[in-house]
């Protein structure tokens, strides 16, 4: 047996351990927010589909799904997910106050509007949402002290927000002492590295220059590079499930983009979140710094708050664990 072979072979029985339960194992369960910007592009809908079938086998307890984007159609596809996984009550949060990453208007893809139009949900639009900042701090307060994890695969403007944010009803604690108090590690779809210049860097660039260089706990960073190559979703949209939002969100646009699969950036992201960086990925310590214009550039540093992810297994081995998550459909 080649080593390739030997590797593939080690990582598929990695997968097993994700269809099931971490609690019979003895193993803790992630205890997770999601933040999101879903609707520039669709990988977030994979990233969603993965974090709720590892919610499906016991491994992660979501505590709330965050939108970073103020479009009217983000929060209301959320709850599509969400719902369709059987957890229609999951708390969703979106930006409120001025300036921050406002989309309000634009980036309306099609598969959102379906989904909105063929799914059932409660909210009209994303004003509806509550309060990201008042709902991470109302929740970051009630969980035990470093317990959390959070995943960023949008913007970090509700991450800005949350730092700046003051003592409230919630926690006689600021934003930065309540996340260093509550805050396990940030793990965050964000940058290019060794240096780039990445959209979620960008779009909301004062928000990524300031929340980064302020955050008080571990980031790890799942870089534009490593999720690029990973082609997944194929599988989903060819499968014979019913009223599945997330098969047709892939085939609506697989058909338009790249019928082999779209980038995994975001579902890398969740991955790690959850599951940990090992087996799947290789990392490196350092720091990144983000320039005013919303790029970044990375130093090595044994003793930097940073992780970025470095590859390890082939894009190929990564997309079947991916693929595998996000075909399976709700538990009932």
């Amino acid at each position: 047996m080649t080593m390739k072979k030997i590797g593939y072979f080690l990582i598929c029985l990695t997968f097993v351990g994700l269809c099931t339960s971490c609690a019979s194992k003895g193993e803790k369960i992630v205890n997770l927010i999601f933040d999101t910007d879903l609707g520039p592009d669709y990988d977030d809908v994979g990233a969603m589909a993965v974090m709720h079938v590892l919610a499906d086998s016991g491994q992660v307890n979501i505590l709330a799904t965050m939108s970073s984007n103020k479009n009217e159609l983000v929060a209301p596809c959320i709850e599509v997910i969400n719902t369709y996984f059987n957890r229609p009550d999951i708390p969703i949060g979106a930006p409120k106050s001025e300036g921050g990453a406002d989309m309000k208007d634009t980036h309306n893809p099609s598969w959102a509007q379906y989904l909105v139009d063929n799914f059932p949900h409660k909210l009209s639009t994303t004003d509806d949402a509550e309060d990201a900042v008042k709902l991470y701090r109302k929740i970051l307060s009630a969980q035990p002290d470093a317990s959390v994890t959070i995943c960023t695969v949008g913007f970090f403007t509700n991450m800005n927000n949350l730092l700046k944010s003051e003592p409230d009803e919630y926690s006689k604690l600021d934003g930065k002492q309540l996340v260093e108090k509550k805050v396990k590690r940030l793990v965050s779809m964000a940058g290019g590295f060794p240096e780039g210049r990445e959209f979620n860097v960008f779009i909301d660039s004062l928000a990524s220059y300031e929340a980064i260089a302020a955050w008080p706990t571990e980031i790890i960073f799942s870089g534009w590079e490593i999720g690029n190559e990973i082609l997944t979703g194929k599988p989903v949209s060819q499968s014979d499930a019913e009223k599945s939002p997330i098969k047709d969100v892939y085939a609506i646009t697989l058909a338009q983009d790249n019928p082999e699969g779209r980038s995994s950036w975001d579902l890398t992201a969740v991955l790690v979140a959850i599951k940990g960086c090992s087996p799947y990925f290789d990392t490196e310590r350092g720091t990144i710094k983000v320039n005013s214009d919303g790029s970044n550039t990375w130093t090595p540093d044994e003793n930097g708050m940073h992780v970025r992810l470095v590859k390890k297994h082939s894009v190929e081995e990564i997309a079947k664990v991916l693929d595998d998550c996000i075909i399976k459909q709700p538990k009932k």
